[in-house]
This record gives structure tokens, sequence and C-alpha cells, in this order.
């Protein structure tokens, strides 16, 4: 499983910078960036900025008003987030037919981060998998996927209680076990029957 050394903070400020290109055809302030994603101060925006610059993900002319531009990179590949997925107690979704088709954001990852085609990404709520380094408000990349080998961490969907979960899971002869990454946490035992994979875990963006 990857580890995502991404800041989700300068996500948040790349689609931002993206959305507002977009929509007036023509580049944010420093105070536009604070503003709309909510950052506590000017020289918070500009450190982010910097780094962004550094990494080549932007381009900035000192001597131009509202010169901030995305870099055009390649071998890059946008990922929706569909959503928030429970490392806890099961949350509800509003379907089992259609939870990962409803794009609520997207993020911008090299592709040899993201790999397989098909990835999705969704927020963690909860910290039943804190001791597998997933906390509550990172994201996890999914690969889709109806199997997965035991041990493995996956998001399964519950028919009898119409909710999904982050857990490991380990199948028996007449039972599931789907374990959390957490000691005080214990496990969640279901019939084969009542268990649907939805995705596995391929990788992780920690909130910073």
């Amino acid at each position: 499983m990857r580890k995502l050394g991404l800041n989700t903070t300068r996500e948040n400020i790349l689609h931002f910078i993206h959305g507002f290109i977009d929509e007036r055809g023509y580049s944010p302030t420093v105070r536009d960036i604070l503003k709309g994603c909510k950052i506590s101060s000017t020289a918070v925006v500009q450190y982010h900025l910097n780094v962004l610059e550094k990494e080549k993900r932007i381009h900035r002319d000192p001597e131009i008003f509202r010169s901030i531009r995305l870099s055009q990179k390649t071998g890059t590949v946008t990922v929706p987030i569909l959503g928030t997925i429970a490392a806890g107690s099961p949350i509800p979704v509003p379907n089992s037919d259609n939870w990962t088709t409803q794009t609520t954001d997207t993020l911008e990852l090299p592709q040899e981060m993201v790999g397989t085609k098909g990835v999705f990404a969704l927020r963690v709520k909860g910290q039943s998998m804190i001791d597998a380094l997933i906390d509550d408000g990172d994201i996890v990349l999914m690969e889709p996927a109806n199997t997965a080998e035991n041990g493995e961490m996956v998001a399964v969907w519950l028919k009898d209680r119409q909710e999904v979960t982050l857990k490991r899971i380990y199948v028996e002869t007449d039972r599931v076990l789907l374990k959390p990454a957490n000691q005080t946490m214990k496990p969640i035992q279901q019939s084969p029957d009542n268990v649907e994979i939805q995705g596995k875990v391929v990788g992780v963006i920690r909130k910073l």
C-alpha cells in the first residue's frame, strides 16, 4: 500500500486555483486563496504557494499581479473523491448500487502514485484503522474490487444494515471477520452472504 506524501491544504489550494481560473478567466490573489480555502493567514498561503512552486505544480511571476498559473504536467490522473467512509462504526450511505458514483471533489495525482485505472478516493471518518496509520480526516485511495485476500483493507457493504465500513477482512468457512486496526475496538462478525466487498485500499493521503 502506498503512503502518499501529499498535503491536503495544498491539494485544496490547487483545486481552488483551477476552479477560480475556469470560472473567471484570471488567476486568484493570495487573499482570494486565503478566503476561498479558509486559511488562517496570508503567510500560510504564501508558504504553501512557495512549496507548490518548488514542486513545479504552479508558476508565478513576481512582477505581474495575479500571475499564478497551474503547471501543465504530464503523467497526472484525476481521482474522484466519492464521499466519506467509516473507519469506526459503519455509517449509512445512500444506495449500495451508486455509492461509488457520486463524485464530491477530485484530486490530481501523479500516475505512478495511482497505478491501477479506476481508482477513486474516500475521506475517512473515525479512528478504527489508526494502527494502520489511517486517521480521521485522511483520504484513502480505493481500487474497485469484489474479492480480497485475508488481511487486506477493504470497503465492505453490509447488506442488512445498508452501511459501508473500512476494515481488514478475514474470510473463514462460515463467517467473515472485519477487523479494525485499533486495539480498543472489537471485530465485526458477519455471515458471508451479508458482506459485499466494493474496493481495496491501495494508498493513503495523510492529513497534515
